[in-house]
């Protein structure tokens, strides 16, 4: 499910990553949890929001290569969509959402822990060559500049909205995306002007889009909260890892801010 990750930060993510550390039990991801291998093996599946691709996909490499016998299954989409699957029963040992709204998809189905992995804040992406020469949230509201937005049932979309809202600005919206990683494609691929997307996807996107800073006053930051559902030791020691030294890495070098 994983597609290719930066070998350079996966090398990055294993130093230190020696034999010898206790599997203790643990009831949450604590980010003083060891980074180094725990000995356990076997399945973790984790759902993560789609801002979370890239360093999540490093880390859980990282953690395989000092785990042997332990898989990371990845799943990446929309928050609020992947909440609404572990409520209906899908098979979930850690979920990863963008924003803390997700959460109340889940329903009945009552997390064992959680914790803040992570934050990031909104930022509008353009075509490298910023066709529109978008400048600041106002631009966005011109007819000649195609904008496209996150679904607004997602925290990306409901946080883009938000942002606009407080900068007073109505926004040329052309379409609305199924996720953030959907809505960064238009953008890429020169099939619109801007898109008010995360930091940390603009910075993810290393030269596919530019960015344009939105003032602190208008922004909005949303917190990265990770849920874990039972206690099995492999999805406990992979928790402590992305909550860990070694996540906190890989989550600042793909312009994620510190939980």
């Amino acid at each position: 499910m994983r597609d290719a990750a930066p070998l350079a930060l996966a090398a990055i993510l294993l130093t230190g990553c020696g034999a010898g550390a206790a599997d203790t039990d643990t009831t949450s991801a604590s980010p003083a949890g060891s980074g180094t291998a725990s000995g356990t093996t076997g399945e973790v599946t984790v759902l993560a929001a789609a801002s979370l691709t890239k360093p999540f996909t490093a880390l859980a490499e990282a953690y395989e290569a000092a785990n042997p016998g332990t898989t990371i299954r990845l799943s990446f989409g929309s928050s609020t969509t992947l909440a609404q699957q572990v409520a209906q029963g899908a098979d979930a040992d850690l979920l990863a959402t963008a924003g803390t709204a997700a959460l109340d998809q889940l329903g009945d189905v009552t997390p064992t822990s959680t914790t803040t992995i992570a934050r990031n804040t909104l930022e509008i992406a353009t075509p490298p060559d910023n066709p529109g020469a978008v400048a600041s949230l106002a631009d966005l509201a011109k007819e000649d500049v195609d904008v496209v937005l996150c679904a607004d049932s997602v925290p990306c979309g409901k946080a883009a909205d938000e942002v606009l809202t407080r900068a007073g600005v109505r926004a040329h919206v052309v379409s609305r995306e199924v996720d953030v990683a959907a809505t960064l494609a238009k953008v890429a691929l020169g099939e619109a002007d801007a898109a008010v997307v995360y930091h940390s996807d603009v910075v993810s996107s290393q030269g596919k889009v530019g960015g344009v800073e939105i003032p602190a006053e208008q922004n909005t930051t949303l917190s990265y909260p990770l849920a874990s559902f039972g206690d099995g030791p492999a999805a406990r020691g992979f928790a402590d890892f992305v909550a860990g030294p070694e996540g906190l890495a890989a989550l600042g070098g793909a312009g994620f801010l510190a939980p």
